[in-house]
């Protein structure tokens, strides 16, 4: 099988390394991005005969059309503002295509290629990361355990293993993407109906094992994908909330609350400044700092089984920062889900051409089974409603 990488930044060496250690029958991998330095470092890195590299722009129908000719599945790992274009184009030359995702309006953008997609005999698989990805996959497969399901709660978090300030956090993953997630309004079910609620509201406080203790969750966009829509008229509530460690939301609040993630540029002696672009180039610099990250997940669905019964059913995964292969536990939690769904696509282990909701074409089980054998730790609980995860 051969794959075409685009982006070689940290989820797109996630993806690269394991489609060359884990995925079976890889053949062939380009990698495209724009800095060619970027490009050289991942290829040594790999040191694989089978990696290719290509630099220029992505936006570079002319060149990307051609690559994405040659490969049996385009994975995305760039910009998710990208990614409607890059489908409708993996699209027309006969290839399968998934991405990060994030943002709900570029995914409505990949949804309407459902029946071009089709036509062509391929597949367009949005948001195969984290949350929206991994998360999704697991929900879904909880409250298809149950056979009347009442609700669905998603916490994910990725976090510093040591917080340091100013915020208790550090960036592993794209910034941009992280204030679209902390401004935009989140998708939830309530009452068995669609609603949208503003990001950063509604905060919890929730426990996992030591060292972490006590931590804090609160709404944010995009975590959820297509889950909504897909359990409406099966699932009466449903949201999804990111874990920080505390005091974290209240942080970014008032960053928002004062106009720093606006995106019209403001005047300035010098010239227009966007407060967003601005925020974001600070923290780039401002939080990234030294140590190793961790990865939280916390996924319960309670419900009544076959016989009435209530049940709560979870899945709890503590992920870290693997030492040997240099790759953070964002990375592995992010890229991974997506190696694995290119995997499935490309060896034909999954047969849906069209668009498609990750949660509707991705077995949970598979999923849990896949990342098993990557080492990641995934513990699973059934009680009574109410029961903590042990």
């Amino acid at each position: 099988m051969k794959y075409l990488l685009l982006g070689a930044g940290l989820q797109g060496t996630a993806m690269a390394f394991d489609l060359l250690t884990q995925a079976e029958g890889t053949t062939g991998l380009m990698i495209f991005d724009a800095n060619a330095e970027a490009l050289a470092t991942l290829a040594a890195r790999l040191d694989d005969p089978r990696v290719q590299t290509t630099c220029g722009d992505v936006r570079d129908a002319e060149v990307i059309g051609p690559l994405m000719a040659e490969a049996d599945v385009a994975l995305s790992a760039v910009n998710y503002w990208f990614n409607a274009d890059l489908a409708a184009l993996a699209v027309e030359n006969r290839a399968h295509f998934l991405d990060l995702g994030g943002n709900n309006d570029i995914v409505a953008r990949e949804f309407e290629l459902h029946e071009r997609a089709q036509e062509m005999g391929v597949s367009v698989v949005p948001d195969c990361g984290l949350a929206p990805g991994l998360a999704g996959i697991l929900g879904y497969h909880l409250v298809d355990g149950l056979a009347k399901p009442e609700s669905l709660k998603l916490r994910v978090g990725g976090l510093p293993a040591d917080p340091l300030p100013p915020m208790n956090y550090k960036v592993v993953f794209s910034v941009q993407g992280l204030i679209n997630e902390y401004i935009e309004p989140a998708v939830v079910i309530r009452n068995g109906r669609l609603q949208t609620v503003p990001s950063l509201s509604e905060l919890e406080h929730l426990t996992f094992p030591a060292p972490f203790g006590e931590l804090e969750a609160f709404q944010t966009s995009g975590g959820t994908s297509t889950l909504p829509q897909t359990l409406l008229g099966r699932l009466p509530e449903l949201d999804y909330k990111t874990i920080r460690y505390k005091g974290h939301c209240a942080q970014f609040r008032l960053l928002h609350e004062l106009g720093l993630t606006d995106s019209m540029p403001l005047e300035f002696p010098g010239g227009k400044v966007s407060p967003r672009e601005l925020l974001a180039r600070v923290m780039d610099t401002k939080l990234d700092l030294p140590g190793e990250d961790v990865v939280l997940v916390l996924c319960e669905a309670e419900g009544f089984d076959a016989d009435g019964k209530g049940v709560r059913r979870s899945i709890r995964i503590i992920d870290r920062h693997d030492g040997e292969n240099d790759i953070s536990a964002m990375m592995r939690m992010t890229g991974y889900p997506a190696a694995i769904i290119a995997a499935m696509l490309a060896s034909g282990e999954i047969e849906a051409p069209g668009a498609q909701c990750q949660e509707s074409i991705v077995p949970g089980e598979r999923m849990i089974a896949e990342l098993r054998r990557r080492g990641v730790e995934i513990e699973e609980f059934s009680g009574a409603p109410g029961a903590p995860a042990q």
